[in-house]
């Protein structure tokens, strides 16, 4: 009989602490809240930039992997650099109006007369892609779409976070 009480109360001990982590959760220190997973993701931006840029990704992709014909993939990869490009245009209009820090002189007399490589000089005073092609300017400035860092003329990754440029 004392063999059977004792068995219970280790049974039951062992059940309370196999289920003490779901009876009551630990509590986080502030310490633990910084360390934590929980915050914002970069890939929940569902600005349409954002959702035009990781399209060309995505495309890019498929089409490398194979599970995208070559006209599927032009069609659509114009649909979303128009996208992408009027999502652009309408940032650079909404800084405008928020009167943001101009860029320095030296950047805008570089992006001012730039050629792309495949349509030649651009219409545009201040064009810093392509309208046609969306392709960065040969004698543009880019900046990088994830850190911000200054990016070099045929740059194809950025130098201080290692993301891949946009063409």
């Amino acid at each position: 009989m004392l063999e059977l009480l004792l068995g219970i109360v280790i049974a039951a001990g062992a059940t309370y602490y196999v289920l003490l982590p779901i009876l009551r959760p630990p509590r986080e220190s502030a310490g633990d809240a910084a360390v934590s997973d929980e915050g914002e993701d970069p890939d929940d931006d569902m600005s349409p930039r954002a959702v035009a840029f990781r399209a060309l990704k995505e495309i890019e992709f498929d089409r490398a992997t194979g599970k995208l014909s070559d006209s599927d993939y032009e069609s659509l990869k114009a649909k979303y650099t128009g996208e992408a490009l009027a999502a652009m245009r309408e940032d650079r209009a909404a800084s405008a109006v928020s009167r943001a820090p101009e860029p320095p002189a030296r950047v805008q007399r570089a992006a001012h007369g730039a050629r792309c490589p495949d349509h030649g000089l651009r219409p545009e005073p201040d064009a810093v892609f392509c309208s046609e092609c969306g392709k960065r300017l040969g004698a543009a400035p880019g900046y990088c779409a994830r850190c911000g860092t200054a990016l070099e003329t045929d740059a194809r990754y950025c130098n201080s976070c290692g993301a891949r440029v946009a063409a």
